[in-house]
């Protein structure tokens, strides 16, 4: 078991940058997969990147090349570095964990954050 809280949403131009965390807590951060999702108003709920226990990660094509995932163990905490932002990536983020027995999975886990709104506009 393992609660989650995201914070470092905002407002910010295309073409800015916006860095997110999600903060571990109640349970060992370096057993669950970790993955940064997203829902925009009137759609559903996608993937946006994963990285697994051991620090592999996946990106969807629409922000591959753009947004970094990381994790910092000793700090229980997960990032997304998110550059040249676009309005398409407009979006409530969550944060969510997958308590895996392998390093190597990236799966969508049962655990959600409360979510963070990123808004892109001019």
């Amino acid at each position: 078991q393992i609660q989650l809280t995201e914070s470092g949403g905002g407002v910010v131009r295309p073409g800015g940058s916006l860095r997110l965390s999600c903060s571990g807590s109640g349970g060992d951060f370096t057993l669950f997969a970790m993955g940064w999702y997203r829902q925009a108003t009137g759609k559903q709920r996608e993937l946006v990147a994963g990285i697994s226990r051991r620090g592999d990660t996946i990106y969807q094509p629409p922000v591959e090349g753009r947004f970094t995932i990381s994790r910092d163990n000793a700090k229980s905490t997960l990032y997304l570095q998110m550059d040249n932002l676009q309005s398409d990536d407009t979006a409530v983020y969550y944060c969510n964990a997958a308590n895996t027995g392998t390093t190597t999975s990236i799966i969508m886990g049962t655990y959600w954050g409360q979510g963070t709104q990123v808004t892109v506009s001019t």
